[in-house]
């Protein structure tokens, strides 16, 4: 990324759970069931935080997030799940890298398991790096090459969405993703070459 920002992917943050506002008194802040709200399951080792003299980051092997740009439809972003960090903001499909995975396979798997983006439907143009010394978040831009419809495939997202791309910055974005933003565009729409 371009600045010293947090990561910008749903599962790049820390898979923070909040108690059931059910329990106390509010009205529940999902429409998904209970055993839908959180991931279940066996994490892999890269599932957990790192932390340093920059802050605390999630992803043991650091973290990778999907940026698709299909020309037709726009950015497809993600609606975080209310339980996530961040939760409720838009971001990028993406998550916590296994351990010894490329950033681009990363990203690539992590979009396909949170959005059903199949791999051999895009192309990848770049890659831009947050890198804090001891943790890394690698944004993995991609132009659609076969059109396709994301599908909600895992209970990170409330919703996915194409968003023209002069609307991102409408949308309420995660922090980290907000900050980036503007310079991944500039790339992403050849204004900016930047390094890879």
């Amino acid at each position: 990324m371009d600045r010293p920002v947090a990561p910008t992917s749903s599962s790049a943050y820390p898979h923070k759970e909040r108690p059931d506002d059910s329990q106390h008194g509010a009205a529940p802040t999902h429409e998904l069931p209970f055993e839908l709200r959180r991931p279940l399951g066996p994490r892999d080792p890269g599932d957990a935080w790192v932390e340093g003299d920059r802050g605390r980051f999630w992803g043991r092997f650091g973290s990778a997030g999907l940026l698709v740009h299909d020309p037709a439809k726009g950015i497809l972003l993600q609606h975080r799940a209310l339980w996530s960090d961040q939760g409720g903001t838009w971001g990028l499909p993406g998550g916590a890298l296994h351990q010894g995975e490329q950033a681009v396979d990363g990203a690539l798997r992590e979009a396909k398991e949170e959005a059903a983006v199949p791999p051999q439907s895009v192309r990848v143009l770049f890659t831009s790096v947050f890198d804090v010394g001891y943790w890394t978040y690698t944004t993995v831009a991609v132009d659609v090459v076969e059109s396709f419809e994301p599908e909600i495939s895992d209970p990170e997202s409330l919703e996915l969405q194409w968003v023209p791309v002069e609307h991102v910055g409408d949308k309420e974005l995660h922090p980290g993703f907000s900050a980036a933003w503007p310079g991944l565009r500039r790339r992403l729409l050849g204004l900016d070459a930047g390094p890879d």
